[in-house]
């Protein structure tokens, strides 16, 4: 094969920082279908904030030539000379929580139609076992023209990103590889091994790396569901849930999970698509299914216990004035992809109250666009008859609360991270 040529197909929270870690060592073209996203990275800004603007100006290259470093487009022209195609396209849920492959489908189309003799496709996304050699492989093979496995060739290395997280950047995770034959298993993974100082873990095949990928995050959705339901059931009685957590915590093998929302596009999200395959070939899951139920009642939850804490403050509900401060899914990122704190709101709403919602953070433009709800970047100069923390952005860790609440006003705390200055936490 030509020297390396890489293709990044999706610019997002995932692809971006591995275009940009690549890039370092090879030629990249990152690709995404969204012009306005495209040019912002050529002039150097990244607004998910996974790479720092700097880092960013040091690799872009204004031209797609054959030195190393990224250049950005959304042209799918830019691709031709690529031999190695990466897939970062996210991997939703419909509204029903059914698997919407869409994105995958339409990528994988894209890279058919510049596919070569000799070309190896990797896919991140994370789906259930089998979406690679039974979804995007038949796409590649009709439009390409070209043999699975004979003229080309395809890999499957799951994202392990962590949105927002400064410390477990995508070169210091470690990376599960696969390749549709041992030799491409090895090729995927020595090309990897290249960048991702942390290591590569060669699976045996794709099935199981996508397998692997997508019980991380359904194991990470039931513990959680486990300690939700602790809290509510604590709660009743008047425990202090993470107290108890801190005292169950001195056990060395107990695992440290907290309360809270679950959303964003993999915690949230993955659980169905295994559910999905589970029930296609006829098992009908019960603990996983029983996870995601109760792990999405909570924004329920949360509005309900705040207005109880308000009747028991004499608060009035109709019309109260609360603020909910953070509609990202995660602190210290931008990201909104599935929030639940659009649950917290909308049930908030439907007691008859009036909701500010603050976040530094989010685009205004996309919340509006994704959920039809009004944020605002700057505090507002006004007090509440209550105030919810629901994300712990850290500029919020520094405000005076009290500046914030009217008399009587309760400061409930979804995060467990105010300490004394919140009437209640989760």
């Amino acid at each position: 094969m030509n020297r390396k040529k890489i293709a990044v197909i999706g610019l997002g929270y995932v692809g971006l920082p591995l275009a940009r870690l690549f890039s370092t060592k090879y030629p990249v073209v990152g690709f995404d279908i969204n012009q306005s996203r495209v040019k912002e990275l050529m002039d150097g800004i990244d607004s998910t904030l996974e790479v720092e603007n700097s880092v960013l100006k040091d690799v872009l290259k204004k031209d797609d030539d054959n030195k190393k470093g990224l250049y950005c487009s959304a042209n799918f022209e830019d691709l031709k000379n690529c031999n190695y195609y990466i897939i970062t396209v996210p991997t939703p849920v419909d509204k029903n929580n059914r698997p919407d492959l869409t994105p995958l489908y339409k990528s994988s189309q894209t890279v058919a139609k510049v596919l070569k003799k000799g070309d190896i496709v990797i896919y991140e996304s994370t789906v259930y076992p089998g979406v690679t050699e039974d979804e995007c492989i038949p796409v590649l093979e009709e439009i390409s023209g070209l043999k699975f496995n004979e003229d080309f060739f395809v890999g499957y290395s799951p994202e392990r990103i962590n949105p927002g997280d400064k410390e477990h950047t995508v070169d210091k995770i470690l990376k599960v590889t696969a390749g549709s034959t041992p030799e491409i298993g090895k090729k995927v993974n020595e090309l990897y091994a290249e960048v991702i100082t942390a290591g590569t873990h060669l699976a045996p095949t794709i099935k199981v790396a996508e397998a692997a990928k997508v019980i991380e995050n359904s194991q990470r959705d039931i513990n959680i569901a486990f300690v939700n339901e602790l809290a509510k059931i604590f709660n009743m009685m008047g425990i202090d849930t993470q107290a108890v957590l801190e005292a169950a915590g001195t056990k060395w093998n107990f695992l440290p999970f907290k309360p809270g929302l679950v959303g964003g596009h993999c915690i949230g999200v993955d659980p169905y698509y295994l559910a999905q395959k589970a029930q296609e070939i006829g098992y009908h899951p019960e603990i996983i299914l029983a996870g995601r139920r109760m792990n999405d009642s909570m924004g329920q939850y949360v509005a309900s216990e705040v207005v109880k804490l308000m009747l028991q403050n004499d608060q009035r509900i109709k019309k109260a004035d609360i603020l909910v401060m953070g509609i990202t899914f995660k602190e210290n990122c931008p990201d909104v992809r599935n929030t639940k704190v659009v649950d917290v709101i909308k049930n908030l709403k439907e007691y008859g109250t009036e909701v500010t919602i603050y976040d530094p953070l989010a685009n205004p433009e996309e919340v509006m666009y994704e959920y039809g709800l009004h944020t605002v970047k700057e505090l507002p100069k006004a007090k509440y008859d209550a105030v919810v923390l629901t994300v712990a952005h850290k500029e919020f860790l520094q405000l005076d609360f009290s500046q914030l609440k009217n008399e009587n006003a309760v400061v409930y705390d979804v995060k467990g991270v105010l300490g004394d200055k919140c009437d209640k936490k989760l």
